[in-house]
């Protein structure tokens, strides 16, 4: 198994157990290749959630650019709702995580097909 297999076993994994949802495994292996090689660095790979600087990267970067969306409040209460599904005191919310939860929230499941 490559190292992007074992990322994706362990997203996976805290999809089930942290956040109590079962993968679409297509998809998350999708969101994990668009991530590209920031899941490879531990700092890059994971969200600072208490950060607004990172909420606000996660929010322009992702939610606007990849997805599509346009600026409004809801992007950021999406964030915030996915970062407590996650667990607000869970030290490492992968990026691939919580992307895959915004994705999976905003219905923009087709970005990746």
């Amino acid at each position: 198994m490559g190292k992007r297999d074992e990322l994706i076993a362990k997203y996976a994994d805290d999809l089930q157990n942290k956040c109590g949802m079962t993968p679409d495994m297509d998809l998350l292996t999708k969101v994990t290749i668009g991530c590209g090689p920031a899941i490879y660095n531990a700092d890059a790979s994971t969200v600072a959630g208490s950060q607004p600087s990172e909420l606000e990267t996660v929010k322009t970067n992702f939610l606007m650019k990849k997805l599509g969306l346009a600026d409004s409040p809801a992007l950021m209460e999406a964030i915030e709702a996915v970062l407590e599904t996650y667990g607000k005191s869970e030290r490492n919310k992968y990026r691939v995580v919580v992307y895959y939860m915004l994705t999976k929230h905003f219905g923009k499941e087709s970005v990746y097909a």
